[in-house]
């Protein structure tokens, strides 16, 4: 299973309870210290799909799980030519998507670089919401004050002049959320549509707080079959094994 992503988590919890399945979970290795998983974890990358379809092969594994987060479309796209070379079934897990809500302030972005543009020139205060490797982007417009939140330090490192920098990881409730927004009297809030529970409370917050709402959409969807969650995801292994057979995932 390609994981990083809570849903990858409940589904392995899951799956340790089922004697026919062995379950290997591998984490991209970008957080310095990645939530335990309840199997047994690599943690880095293959060397694109000819290195995944390599260990696919050589470790005899019946099944790939794609699990990754939402916006990690390149590993994404080598899940689906090593599936291809190896020939072996596989599936996304990818939550859904979150939507406008009544009260919602959304403005629509295909990406960082737009949702930056998309401030103005006039300053504003800006929660930047969007994880470390992208946060670089708001050099472009050194105008506006930022709050950037992240798990680990900014990489690469940010210079600019009116910016704190919070690390944090979720889930988050609303009432710390809306306390956050209000302390740093933020008026903007750049977000990643990466759908489910975990950091969906700065939505709500927003929402509740009349902010608007820069959302950065996803990119394609997966060209494999996907399901939306972990219960759904047990329930297709299921379906592709019978009872009586032992796989590797």
């Amino acid at each position: 299973m390609l994981g990083g992503t809570t849903e990858a988590t409940a589904t392995a919890q899951v799956l340790t309870g089922h004697e026919r399945y062995d379950v290997v979970i591998s984490l991209a290795g970008r957080t310095a210290k990645p939530s335990v998983q309840p199997v047994p974890t690599r943690i880095g990358g293959f060397g694109g799909a000819e290195g995944l379809a390599a260990f696919l092969r050589d470790g005899g594994f019946n099944l790939l799980i794609d699990a990754t987060h939402p916006f990690a479309a390149r590993i994404s796209q080598n899940a689906s030519k090593a599936v291809a070379t190896v020939g072996i079934p596989a599936f996304a897990l990818r939550r859904a998507a979150w939507t406008v809500e009544p009260g919602d302030n959304w403005t629509h972005v295909a990406n960082v670089p737009e949702a930056i543009s998309a401030l103005g020139s006039a300053p504003r205060r800006v929660f930047l919401a969007i994880g470390r490797q992208e946060a670089y982007h708001a050099q472009a417009a050194p105008q506006h004050f930022y709050l950037a939140r992240s798990i680990d330090p900014v990489e690469p490192p940010i210079v600019l002049p009116d910016v704190c920098f919070i690390l944090d990881r979720g889930p988050f409730d609303i009432e710390s959320e809306t306390r956050l927004l209000a302390t740093h009297r933020i008026d903007a809030v750049i977000a990643k549509n990466s759908g489910g529970s975990a950091t969906y409370a700065k939505i709500a917050a927003a929402r509740h707080g009349g902010i608007e709402v820069l959302m950065i959409a996803r990119a394609p969807a997966p060209s494999m079959r996907t399901v939306t969650t972990a219960e759904a995801a047990v329930a297709e292994i299921d379906h592709l094994f019978p009872p009586d057979m032992k796989r590797g995932v």
